[in-house]
């Protein structure tokens, strides 16, 4: 049985600059450690229960295959602000059959990412 400790996910953009002012600045996350010098440098995020990596350089495109997926206290208000901050929206705030708030957002190389509000009556977070 492997024991985990600790995980990231790991980002390869191809722009790392733009992925660590997205991902640091627009989104707002909070630094968790940073290593290496020069532009492809590695920034580790604070990715609430997990963490983000933003490292080295790729040129492939991005997957569909995977996603990041962000807890949000009030998608409404995410979606306020990350307009404001011009990130590209995919689709706006919607509540989904399962009860859950969903809207979708792109990084800068296009990397989707869902950010997602459980309201205050669903049962992930109240159960009788």
């Amino acid at each position: 049985m492997v024991h985990v400790l600790s995980s990231r996910v790991l980002l390869r953009p191809s722009d790392p600059q733009a992925s660590r002012d997205f991902y640091g600045d627009t989104l707002g996350l909070a630094v968790y450690r940073e290593f290496g010098t020069g532009p492809e440098r590695g920034t580790v995020y604070f990715l609430g229960g997990g963490f983000l990596e933003v490292s080295g350089r790729s040129d492939d495109p991005p997957t569909t295959t995977l996603q990041l997926w962000m807890q949000v206290a009030d998608c409404a208000a995410a979606h306020e602000e990350l307009s404001g901050r011009g990130v590209q929206v995919l689709r706006e705030p919607v509540k989904e059959p399962w009860g859950l708030v969903e809207m979708w957002i792109a990084d800068p190389d296009g990397h989707r990412i869902v950010l997602t509000e459980v309201p205050a009556d669903h049962p992930l977070r109240y159960r009788p």
